[in-house]
């Protein structure tokens, strides 16, 4: 760590971050490079993009994000024409109702995880080691980006799949016994896999999935640790304060644990390193400049709230594949001070937004 204060971080982070939104907003509102969906928006608002955008606080000047503009094609319109001859992947973000949102993405998937993997303790996560990727695939992007989070690590990921949808229609339907045999054979598959003496001393794993492949282990009269797992990365919507505790009183048995909070939109956010002292809190912290969070009033969406205090998640995204200015996400929770390590806002005891939780159906992810 530098010598530099809290304060002098901050300051460097904060110009950095302006200048960065100049740079991404130049790049999505030029007729050359930008997108058909933002060249077209561009026509409708009442300010000129590129010049009137010079800071961070200048993305307050466009109308908040409308999540529905992802749903539905053609994805195409999402393309920048500076990257349209790179090969696109299309990943969907929900969809357990109605038509999913899409997102057309060319190396942001790799970028995001490269960053994260730099965040990682190596003594936890050993460079070299295979990993065990026990989440979903099919439509979404984290198979692909833990696989290449592995590799860049320098090790061959195990994947076993991961239906999301399939369990969350299990569950309204009141199958609760289809659903728990569902997440076995998921769970007996990744047994199968760490019996097979591939040198997996890495994980991902949902939060509920980690508690049933470890509490299956102890049954057995074992531990994930004794399997060889020296660090998890862990993230989905069940990951709070009192199941992290448990997590580690209970279930690790010494291995390591890297709490994340991310999406399709964002790329991740990494948890503050684990403090007792803390009392188990997790903190996340968005990987700025290429993407910010913001805990913002529930009446006034523009307005911050004050550290400590409750609001919702405001997401934004500025990549050269992306721009997202002001993304109101389906999650709330407190506004966390920035410390050396991360030198802007964070997030912490993220759940889902109190206007729509009672409505929303949690699976094994």
């Amino acid at each position: 760590m530098s010598d530099q204060s809290l304060e002098q971080r901050a300051a460097q982070a904060k110009q950095q971050l302006d200048a960065h939104v100049r740079e991404c907003v130049e790049w999505h509102f030029n007729p050359a490079t930008g997108c058909d969906y933002w060249l077209n928006k561009a026509k409708k608002l009442d300010f000129d993009p590129l010049k009137d955008v010079k800071c961070f606080d200048d993305i307050k000047k466009f109308p908040h994000f409308e999540d529905d503009d992802l749903r539905g094609g053609p994805v195409e319109r999402w393309i920048p024409r500076g990257l349209k001859d790179k090969p696109a992947y299309v990943f969907e973000t929900g969809g357990t109702t109605g038509l999913p949102k899409s997102r057309v993405v060319m190396e942001d998937h790799w970028i995001d995880y490269e960053i994260f993997s730099e965040t990682l303790p190596d003594e936890h996560f050993p460079k070299g080691a295979n990993w065990l990727m026990l989440g979903p695939s099919g439509p979404r992007r984290l198979r692909l980006a833990v696989e290449h989070l592995c590799q860049v690590r320098g090790g061959i990921c195990f994947c076993v799949d991961l239906d999301p949808r399939w369990v969350v229609k299990l569950l309204k339907k009141g199958k609760m016994q289809e659903a728990n045999d569902y997440a076995e054979h998921v769970i007996d598959q990744a047994l199968t896999i760490l019996g097979g003496g591939h040198n997996i001393q890495c994980a991902f794993m949902t939060p509920k999935l980690l508690e049933k492949l470890a509490m299956k282990l102890i049954d057995q009269g074992s531990s994930i640790r004794q399997k060889g797992i020296k660090g998890i990365f862990c993230g989905g919507t069940e990951l709070n304060q009192q199941w992290y505790r448990f997590c580690h009183e209970e279930l690790l048995d010494g291995a390591y644990i890297a709490p994340t909070y991310g999406n399709t939109l964002m790329g991740l956010a990494c948890g503050k390193p684990f403090d007792p002292a803390d009392n188990y809190k997790i903190s996340y912290y968005a990987p700025q400049p290429r993407a910010v969070v913001e805990i913002v009033d529930f009446k006034d969406y523009n307005k911050v709230v004050g550290y400590g205090e409750t609001g919702r998640v405001k997401l934004y995204t500025f990549t050269k594949e992306l721009f997202i200015p002001g993304f109101m996400e389906r999650d709330e929770g407190e506004r966390e001070k920035p410390f050396n390590k991360f030198p802007w806002d964070g997030v912490s005891g993220t759940r889902p937004f109190h206007e729509i939780a009672k409505s929303t159906v949690v699976g094994v992810y």
